[in-house]
């Protein structure tokens, strides 16, 4: 089969990308590894992590426009209270963001805006499991469906990577970093000293969502492992994985949150998607268990073999039901349970992992520490400006405890840019990142891995390709030349911020 542009990856960078794309003429595929697009947002089970600004700027046409539709969704049904803003509506109430709502609002959310349709061939439950190079080009791609065990080749103009954890650069042969940079190689004051550690990958996380029936005993058989997390305490580490207490990555100080209010955070508050106090009652009250008592840190599952890969998986899922076991058990709570409705699974869990790094490309642009962070840049309200910007974001370097033992550290950033190259691979003329897997640090990616920076990447990618097919410009050449004005003129048209206020300088 033939198309114009292959998205590998149906996520939140992806599912932007394949929008950008919709209804302009081209042949588009987009391939997701589970039953539902939208990634964080919804096999992931992540309430989006955003800053303070998202409701006004710093972000995309588009990505307030799925915002807004998930708010319409609630206003439609009738379900928020009386004297409620809808403009500003939080369904859940979680603290975590200005939007926390269940994982099928934003699959609904995605629907409505065109995403499948308009042009998108969408395959679900289907992963690419070869690729072709050809003169630096991926000439055919071989994808493969979970459901059916079908295989099919794709020729594609264009690739735009967007799995969770860079896999087509892997089976592209593309030029490609793993793990944490040495402070030599980057500058970086917060790289690691010596040289480069592979293992050095953020934990990820298998999230769950469950609710709470104060009267009820939901209480899970124990899992398998649950001797083991029930006794495990990790390096760097205040006491026991499983308890109510966390490292603070800021102060390095052992904190302690309640499960429950009335107190302003609990933990059960921090990512609720379901509030008694917004919606119209009776109900349920439901939250995202995605907390740093369920990161998994006993190794990673990126570039490593397929046993190992599946067995630490495993061992995540163990970590997460344990985790709900002894809040049902230990902190004497049996009235949560575990929702598989609201999860789109069998058991509650989330289809997917939330993998906050992975492979990510050498790219012709490289984003480092120096580019966004608060302490290395003293007098400014922004980060330095950047001519190639095609994308936003705003987030602190929130890097988690890694998979081979280094501690979590957390750091202050200003308002930052994307810069075009950090999309484009250093060798391969067709690829484009439109997900995580772009031209960033391991301390950087800290930074960029949230939802509104995926999705502007994603946005971005979306519109290097088609502006590369109009043109037929390679994207190399693009942000190398006159080809990124035509570019940032199609971010614009399309309501894509490249930029933020210049006030900021002035309000810092």
């Amino acid at each position: 089969m033939r198309c114009d542009v292959l998205i590998v990856g149906g996520g939140t960078g992806g599912s932007a990308a394949a929008l950008a794309l919709a209804g302009r003429g081209f042949s588009v595929v987009l391939t997701e590894e589970t039953s539902w697009v939208g990634g964080q947002f919804t096999s992931q089970a992540v309430p989006p992590d955003e800053h303070r600004w998202v409701e006004s700027f710093g972000r995309t046409r588009r990505y307030a426009e799925l915002r807004r539709r998930v708010r319409e969704r609630y206003a439609r049904s009738g379900a928020v209270r009386p004297g409620i803003d809808l403009a500003t509506l939080n369904p859940g109430g979680g603290w975590v963001s200005r939007l926390c709502a269940l994982p099928s609002d934003w699959l609904a959310a995605l629907g409505e805006m065109g995403l499948p349709g308009r042009g998108i061939d969408v395959r679900l439950r289907t992963v690419a499991v070869e690729a072709v190079v050809h003169e630096d080009r991926v000439v055919a791609v071989r994808l493969l469906s979970h459901d059916t065990g079908r295989e099919e080749w794709v020729e594609p103009r264009l690739v735009l990577e967007s799995t969770e954890t860079g896999e087509v650069l892997a089976l592209a042969g593309a030029e490609y970093r793993l793990g944490a940079e040495s402070r030599s190689e980057t500058g970086e004051p917060h790289a690691i000293d010596g040289p480069g550690e592979v293992e050095n990958v953020q934990s990820f996380t298998w999230c769950a969502l469950v609710s709470h029936d104060p009267v009820g005993d939901h209480t899970i058989p124990e899992p398998a492992d649950y001797r083991f997390w029930r006794d495990y305490q990790p390096l760097h580490w205040p006491g026991p994985l499983l308890s109510l207490s966390y490292l603070h990555a800021l102060s390095g100080e052992a904190r302690t949150l309640p499960l429950f209010g009335p107190e302003p955070l609990s933990w059960f508050d921090y990512r609720k998607v379901v509030s008694a106090d917004v919606l119209v009652g009776p109900i349920e009250e439901a939250t995202v268990v995605n907390w740093p008592q369920n990161d998994y840190a006993l190794g990673r599952v990126v570039g490593v073999d397929a046993e190992s890969a599946a067995r630490r998986l495993e061992s995540a899922r163990q970590l997460t039901l344990s985790l709900v076991y002894w809040l049902q058990t230990e902190c004497g709570a049996p009235g949560l349970r575990l929702r598989p409705d609201l999860a789109g699974t069998a058991d509650g869990l989330a289809m997917a992992p939330y993998h906050r790094e992975g492979r990510r490309m050498e790219a012709v642009s490289l984003l480092r520490e120096q580019d966004v962070a608060r302490a290395l840049n003293p007098g400014r309200g922004r980060a330095p400006q950047r001519a190639d910007s095609v994308a936003v974001g705003w987030y602190p370097i929130d890097v988690h405890p890694s998979a081979n033992g280094a501690p979590t550290f957390d750091l202050e950033t200003l308002p930052f840019q994307i810069p075009a190259g950090c999309l484009v691979p250093v060798r391969l003329r067709n690829l484009i990142g439109a997900g995580k897997a772009i031209g960033v640090t391991h301390v950087t990616n800290g930074c960029t891995r949230l939802h509104p920076v995926e999705w502007g990447v994603g946005e971005a990618a979306g519109l290097m390709a088609a502006v590369s097919l109009e043109t037929g410009m390679e994207p190399a050449e693009m942000v190398a030349g006159a080809g990124l004005a035509g570019l940032q003129g199609a971010l614009e048209a399309e309501g894509a911020e490249t930029a933020w206020p210049a006030w900021l300088d002035e309000d810092r």
